[in-house]
This record gives structure tokens, sequence and C-alpha cells, in this order.
């Protein structure tokens, strides 16, 4: 049968990665060993499924049906860390993948590694906040920089200046008109006396 252990220790816990990528599991062994096996486990499937054996020795055997180009295993240095290379990955993939040793008939596995292969990673959630605009600072206009600007006067000026003007005059031709009519009667009033 098949038994979890703490002496099997897999990282990471969980893969997502898109159609066509490669990734890898790693496996770190805290008790000695003639080789590690890598099974799959299937949800769709519901089973166990052998991938490849590699001994002390470098040498690799695959279970049927099972391709080298796609899954290799890289050993380190000490012989306590095992590396399972997935290629060429495919929805076809996803499953949870165990490192397993061999001990008086029975197998050890590791603490699984979750693998999801998807044709498009989802994107992140937008944020609702935006980042402010910094406001540029307003540059002073002393009297003698504002004297040297020459060119015509913005119409934002010189409309209301000469709006203020007509209304200026058109006030005084009331007042212009009661002068002259005043000025009238006084002359005829001198001239007749």
């Amino acid at each position: 049968g098949f038994y979890a252990n703490l002496l099997l220790t897999q990282t990471p816990e969980h893969i997502l990665t898109q159609t066509k990528n490669k990734t890898e599991i790693h496996c770190e062994l805290k008790k000695e060993h003639t080789g590690v096996y890598w099974y799959r486990w299937s949800q769709e499937r519901q089973h166990f499924e052998f991938l490849v054996f590699a001994n002390t020795l470098g040498k690799a055997t695959y279970g049927p049906n099972v391709s080298q180009d796609k899954f290799r295993v890289q050993e380190a240095r000490s012989q306590s860390s095992y590396s399972l290379h997935i290629s060429h990955l495919h929805p076809s993939d996803n499953g949870t993948y165990y490192c397993s040793v061999s001990q008086s008939s029975q197998l050890l596995l590791g603490s699984g590694t979750r693998l999801s292969v998807v044709d498009a990673l989802p994107l992140p959630p937008k944020t609702t906040m935006q980042t402010p605009v910094p406001k540029k600072p307003v540059p002073w206009i002393t009297k003698s920089k504002a004297a040297s600007r020459k060119g015509p006067c913005s119409p934002l000026v010189w409309v209301p200046l000469a709006a203020g003007v007509l209304l200026l005059l058109l006030g005084l031709v009331p007042t212009a008109h009661r002068l002259y009519r005043l000025r009238r009667r006084l002359w005829l009033r001198i001239h007749r006396q």
C-alpha cells in the first residue's frame, strides 16, 4: 500500500502554469533509499499512474505509455534530493504528483504537488484605487517677467475689458444728453433776458 510520511518533503505544494510550458517538482529524502519513484494521481481516472523510477546510479525506468521526452528525473549530488522535470505541458497532465521510496514492501509517499495546466492564466484583479497624479508646481510670475512678455492680450482679458468700457459709455449717453438740454435751457434764458 501507499503511506504518506514526513521522511519525504515535496515542494512546491501547487503549480499553476500554461500549456506548452515546463515545470519541476523537488523531493527531499531524509532516509536511506535505493532510488525514488514518481507517481501521478488522476482525479478524473481515480487511480495512481506510475511515471518513472530513478535509482541512485542515475538509471531511469519508465512506466507504460510514459514519454521519456516529457519526464526526466535529476538527482542532486548528495543523493538526498531529486527533481522531476516535466516538459510540453498539456491539460491532460493535471493531477497530484508524488515522489516515493520503497521500505520493507511499502511505498512511502511525499506530501504531493498539485499541478494545474491551463490554456491561459487568469489576469490579476484590477485595483479600484487610482494613483494620484502629481500636481505640477505653479510658477510665480513677477512684474518684471510679466512686463517682458510680448504679444497681444488674451481674449479672456480684452473681451471683458471692452465690454466694461462699452457699458460705461452707454451709461454716459443719457447723462450727456441731460447736460446738453440743461445747457440749452440756460442759454435760451440768458438770451431772452
